[in-house]
């Protein structure tokens, strides 16, 4: 097997094109990480947004069962 370049320098000049390589390189490893945080970042705010309506929705029955067990007294009084 032969090596495609014949030193670490040779490899990063890229045959004299290693201007146009390496900015290819560079925007497409910003892009996929930009993406990769843009997911997290969706992926947070989502969960949040279950956790917030789970929690609303948790209150909502907790006062309307506190509603029924005070109201539950008043109609056996009358």
């Amino acid at each position: 097997m032969n090596a495609a370049f014949t030193s670490w320098s040779a490899f990063f000049a890229m045959g004299g094109y290693a201007f146009y390589v390496w900015l290819a390189v560079a925007v497409t490893l910003l892009s996929l990480l930009g993406l990769v945080a843009h997911t997290c970042w969706q992926r947070r705010q989502l969960l949040d947004e279950v956790s917030r309506r789970q929690a609303r929705e948790r209150r909502i029955r907790q006062s309307q069962q506190s509603k029924q067990k005070s109201a539950d007294p008043r109609e056996k009084s009358l």
